[in-house]
């Protein structure tokens, strides 16, 4: 059966294989064995999570390409490449079914499939055989089992838009199915996390949600309201009644009247957020950095801010291979096969992300570093990178201490996929909706305090000029860009709010104001400056990024940025046409393609029966 050879993958994936699964008894497991029994419950359970460390799959594909070009995020490679080139063919909204990165049988579409098609066996196999009324653990490993079929179409659905719905295992009448319209996946996913959330435990209070790796009521909860948000928002969508069908379509909301008229969605979605402000123990960091620290360090430990994070074991996964703070040439830590590899800085910050933050915001410096690392002798010595090169200061190699990265392929890091502050900010932005203007202005208050720790009368001073609904869904808007900035999630918020082009057309003035040093950047200096600390290859110490500062530092021990050939350049900040106009291909406008093909080869093997919409 399915379920035996499930089974044994999830024992390899745990490490297991050395146990005796090899008798009479074991090798004829069956469902009835299977999910009537705890252990052998959750080693399937263990093999959904799996598929995202495939070499194609998560690891390897969807992270990698996911989520950019955005307001905040920028692809940094190939920027002159056309728009034939595969990897900036994704980033820049001109992707094609036959992309050669994400065209693959093994590819995540397929994966994220295998792995709703394992969560689909599991489900069903407890229906059926385990006592989830009333054994609490097989209880939870059925929610678990719901949350995961859930994390796995949110995923399917962010990326491809529409796809088949599949809420029962495989049978030989529906191994061919068309896309259906996403309204009927999101109210099944809706109804699964509304059962699934009572049935787990809170972060941390057992075993099972001891770890950030594993989903926990609070997860579920905020996954309900996220695809609440999700459901009820814009997107590119077939007209009705013709998803499948090859329909152009148009940017859109639902015409569902649970889904456009939202106001008991929301007031349910809001209560589980408040379920979880209220009971689930999580907290935000005092300290931002600890905060990214602690996730370099590969820290899955749950009950803290991270509520949920992508499972990746300690040796698996390309986070920071790709969005680390960049190491030039290799890093002198990373094992000696590997040093002259370049890691870290596929994707990176607009360069006019920083000063979007406030001079007070301890976010700013984090989220956006100017400098690499370059080997230097024995040591890796940071260095000014140059105006268009802003790298994610969240992710750093150096940063690696209890799981040092060797320059490999793979680095462990575990993606956050929900942290405690989208918890607050999802409530103020439905609290806002529903008209609670005070109650939401005090959840966007909790992560700007955090923000602005030593400057709270500056938030309160900001929050105090929210007047009206409208200031506080921007106050939201401007927010999760600060927040959530290298995690990915912009390109949805901007997606549901229909302000994806608007907001990357608001960057690309911004960007040429500060290419020209005109309007709000008119009082920033030609060049940039650094001072090392005592051990002569940390910076301690920049200059020329602030407003004010024109003119030449004063004070020794300065050195200025040089370009390539050792000049001072005339103008630091300074973008040809071509970087200035990088965010997508003049072909298509991102609105014309929020949304992945379904691939050339899922679409060549159902057998003509599933079909791309909006003129792929």
């Amino acid at each position: 059966m399915k379920a035996n050879r499930i089974i044994l993958i999830a024992a390899a994936a745990l490490g297991l294989a050395s146990c005796d699964l090899t008798s009479e008894t074991q090798s004829t497991f069956d469902e009835s064995v299977i999910f009537s029994n705890a252990t052998l419950t959750e080693f399937n359970i263990m093999s959904i999570y799996e598929v995202f460390g495939h070499t194609n799959s998560h690891r390897g594909r969807y992270l990698t390409y996911y989520g950019f070009n955005t307001d905040i995020e920028v692809y940094l490679q190939d920027l002159e490449a056309s728009a034939t080139s595969a990897k900036p063919q994704i980033a820049k909204y001109a992707i094609r079914p036959d992309n050669t990165e994400l065209n693959r049988a093994d590819g995540p579409y397929n994966e994220l499939f295998a792995g709703v098609e394992r969560a689909n066996l599991a489900i069903s196999g407890l229906r059926k055989y385990g006592n989830i009324t009333s054994d609490s653990e097989m209880a939870a490993l059925y929610g678990e089992a719901l949350v995961a079929r859930a994390l796995l179409y949110a995923e399917l659905l962010k990326a491809y838009g529409e796809v088949p719905a599949r809420f029962a295992p495989i049978s030989p009448e529906t191994i061919y199915v068309n896309k259906s319209d996403r309204d009927v996946i999101f109210k099944q996913l809706l109804s699964d996390l509304e059962e699934a959330a009572p049935l787990l435990p809170w972060p941390g209070k057992t075993s099972q949600t001891s770890v950030t790796t594993r989903p926990n009521r609070a997860f579920a909860l905020g996954l309900y309201a996220r695809l609440a948000l999700v459901a009820t928002g814009w997107a590119q969508r077939p007209d009705d009644g013709q998803v499948g069908t090859g329909n152009v379509g148009s940017v859109r909301k639902s015409v569902d009247p649970e889904f456009a008229e939202p106001t008991e969605l929301y007031t349910k979605a809001l209560e589980g957020l408040e379920d979880v402000i209220k009971n689930s123990g999580l907290s935000l960091y005092d300290d931002y950095t600890k905060l990214w620290k602690d996730f370099n360090n590969l820290d899955v430990t749950a009950g803290k801010e991270v509520i949920y994070a992508l499972p990746m074991s300690d040796t698996r996964g390309r986070w920071n291979f790709n969005y680390a703070i960049r190491a030039e040439g290799g890093s002198t830590s990373f094992a000696a096969s590997n040093a002259t590899n370049t890691r870290g800085g596929s994707v990176g910050p607009v360069p006019t992300m920083f000063w979007r933050y406030g001079v007070h915001d301890q976010r700013r410096d984090v989220s956006c570093a100017n400098f690499h690392t370059i080997p230097s002798g024995s040591v890796d010595k940071q260095v000014i990178a140059g105006g268009q090169k802003w790298y994610f200061g969240k992710y750093r190699f150096d940063w690696m201490t209890s799981h040092p990265y060797d320059g490999g392929n793979d680095d462990g890091c575990k993606p956050t996929y929900m942290r405690y502050s989208d918890i607050l900010l999802m409530a103020a932005e439905i609290a806002n909706e529903l008209g609670d203007i005070e109650k939401a202005k005090t959840y966007l208050k909790q992560v700007r305090d955090r923000a602005y720790k030593g400057y709270e009368s500056e938030v309160t001073a900001y929050i105090g000029t929210l007047s009206d609904k409208n200031a506080v869904f921007n106050a939201i808007v401007d927010e999760r860009a600060l927040e959530f900035i290298g995690e990915f999630l912009r390109k949805g918020d901007l997606i549901r709010w229909n302000l994806l082009e608007t907001k990357i057309e608001e960057t690309r003035t911004e960007m040429k104001a500060l290419s020209e040093r005109t309007g709000n950047f008119a009082d920033i200096g030609s060049n940039v400056y650094c001072k090392y600390a005592s051990d002569g290859i940390t910076i301690s110490e920049f200059y020329g990024y602030e407003h004010g500062q024109t003119a030449a530092p004063s004070g020794s021990g300065w050195e200025p940025y040089t370009d390539s050939a050792g000049a001072v350049p005339s103008n630091y900040f300074e973008m040809s046409e071509v970087k200035l106009n990088s965010f997508y291909f003049s072909a298509y406008t991102p609105n014309q393609r929020q949304w992945w093909p379904i691939p050339a080869i899922s679409i060549t093997n159902a057998q003509n029966s599933l079909f791309n919409d909006y003129g792929f």
